[in-house]
């Protein structure tokens, strides 16, 4: 018999950021949807109840009015429904389609990815963060997009700070502060090549948008290109490391990809289930409705936690362990339905085809350096933010 939400409220957002999965657990045996007072949100976390808010938009919907995307980014296609989604979705597609992605962008993802790992080979150790998966995914991204003079560091930090804001459950001002500042950067980068992607069509996103059969307004474009800088940055540069990761930490597991380089691709696959990049996103009530076991009502706020779902006992044998011998079983670490991933095909070549594979190719020897120790961090979007590592050299 379904019944009111129940609430947990001996929880903190430190707590969430340092480890979410203890709670992830204890909110998954609570009930459909429990209220988590330090995120003022009712979180759903059990994979089945997921997968019915995604089959059914009219009652659980992506539009929402007090959604922090909105505030952050703009009205995006992430937080739109139906026809106006359809649209805005299929002006970014041409640059994401699998044939595109083999021939136009990996040659791209390869050269970026040689480059990167020329400047540090020969030291024998590195912080993987910083020195590979940040500006792997920065310039790969910039090219994507169809930027040009904006440095991969700047990237990387409009990127986080978006992503901080979205996140920003517990409202604290300088987070907005930031997430203002990059907004307006990418305005200004977005700004200083369109007129050029508008009179040329060419592979890039913003050419895709420029040509598209349904035009654009310039809010539009802004807004989408926001989310894409937002999450087509932080997914293939935390997926990058947590794979690596997840490699290092099963010594049997990393010897079988090494021995078989098309496991490399298996191993992304389990890494973006295993710690999930984007681990929440919004979703709101439409109408009086019942998830599961928990009676909720009209706008009700929603937090779709993937990064739970993707370790919910009842879908997967051994959730917490990195496994890449586990049965293939969908996962929710590109989400589902309507608002899949546009750019799971970017993700799967640039990190389980390239960037991973040559890390650990041109790298012999690589074992975590073990001191540090590796740091993940994040709830919302969760990832390492330290991977240090030690290789051979020479000899």
């Amino acid at each position: 018999m379904a019944s009111a939400v129940q609430t947990v409220s001996d929880v903190t957002i430190e707590e969430m950021m340092a480890d979410p999965y203890p709670v992830f657990d204890r909110v998954r045996d609570i009930g459909s949807a429990v209220w988590l007072d330090c995120a003022a949100i009712h979180l759903v976390t059990r994979f089945d109840d997921i997968m019915t808010v995604e089959r059914n938009h009219a009652v659980f919907a992506s539009t929402n009015p007090k959604s922090l995307m909105n505030k952050v980014m703009g009205h995006s296609l992430m937080r739109k429904d139906d026809e106006a989604h359809r649209n805005e979705r299929m002006a970014v597609e041409p640059s994401f389609r699998p044939g595109i992605v083999k021939t136009e962008w990996r040659p791209v993802f390869e050269e970026i990815a040689d480059d990167l790992i020329d400047a540090f080979a020969d030291r024998g150790e590195a912080d993987l963060f910083d020195s590979f998966a940040a500006p792997m995914a920065s310039r790969a991204l910039s090219a994507l997009l169809g930027f040009e003079g904006v440095a991969w560091q700047d990237l990387a930090r409009w990127s986080q700070a978006l992503m901080d804001g979205v996140g920003n459950y517990h409202a604290d001002p300088e987070i907005d502060a930031r997430a203002r500042e990059a907004s307006e950067g990418i305005d200004a980068a977005i700004e200083a090549v369109l007129g050029k992607h508008r009179a040329e069509r060419n592979a890039t996103i913003l050419s895709s948008m420029a040509h598209a059969e349904h035009p654009h307004s310039i809010d539009q474009i802004r807004a989408n290109i926001k989310v894409i800088v937002g999450g087509g940055l932080n997914e293939p540069r935390d997926s990058i490391l947590t794979t690596v990761l997840g490699l290092l930490q099963n010594d049997d597991q990393r010897r079988q990809a090494e021995a078989n380089p098309k496991l490399f691709a298996k191993a992304f696959e389990e890494a973006v289930r295993w710690v999930s990049p984007i681990g929440m996103y919004p979703r709101r009530v439409a109408c009086d409705t019942t998830l599961g076991d928990t009676v909720l009502k009209e706008g009700d706020q929603l937090g779709i936690c993937v990064g739970a779902a993707n370790r919910d006992p009842s879908r997967f044998d051994g959730a917490n362990d990195f496994d890449i011998n586990r049965p293939k079983v969908q996962h929710l670490g590109f989400g589902a339905g309507p608002h899949f991933c546009a750019g799971t095909w970017v993700a799967r070549q640039m990190v389980g085809e390239v960037a991973v594979p040559k890390l650990f190719r041109r790298l012999p020897g690589l074992v975590l350096k073990g001191d540090p120790p590796p740091v993940e961090r994040g709830w919302v979007f969760r990832g390492p933010v330290s991977l240090p590592v030690r290789w051979t050299v020479g000899g």
